[in-house]
């Protein structure tokens, strides 16, 4: 798979299933899921604060993260933010694969993604 980009920081949340940030691993990115860090049990706040911290890029299916960073105005962590109901393994892969694809570096940094089955809303961060 030849991406616009090289190299990026996940920190894949727990809705989500760990295997997504082993399939984020084996393209090279440095992925981890929030239960191999000791974030299972974490608040929203306290992951924030880690990707931040550790330059990440969160990924999940929780809905505070767009309201928790748009009231501290912050410019990070940039979110993937999958809605829409129950995505399978499966889907989800599919869909960051089409993600990396189309989306440059510059394009996820500083950004919420808002990713849909029909489509991809990208917010530039911080949202006032």
């Amino acid at each position: 798979m030849i991406t616009n980009h090289g190299y990026l920081k996940f920190l894949v949340d727990m809705p989500l299933p760990p295997a997504l940030a082993a399939w984020l691993g084996a393209r090279g990115h440095d992925a981890v899921h929030a239960s191999a860090v000791g974030l299972d049990r974490a608040t929203d706040l306290e992951i924030i604060a880690r990707a931040t911290a550790e330059c990440r890029t969160i990924i999940t299916a929780d809905l505070d993260y767009p309201r928790l960073l748009a009231l501290a105005r912050a410019t990070a962590p940039s979110v993937i933010l999958f809605r829409g109901g129950d995505w399978s393994e499966v889907e989800v892969t599919a869909r960051m694969a089409e993600i990396l694809v189309g989306l440059s570096e510059a394009d996820i940094g500083h950004s919420i993604l808002v990713v849909e089955r029909d489509r991809v809303r990208r917010r530039r961060l911080p949202i006032s």
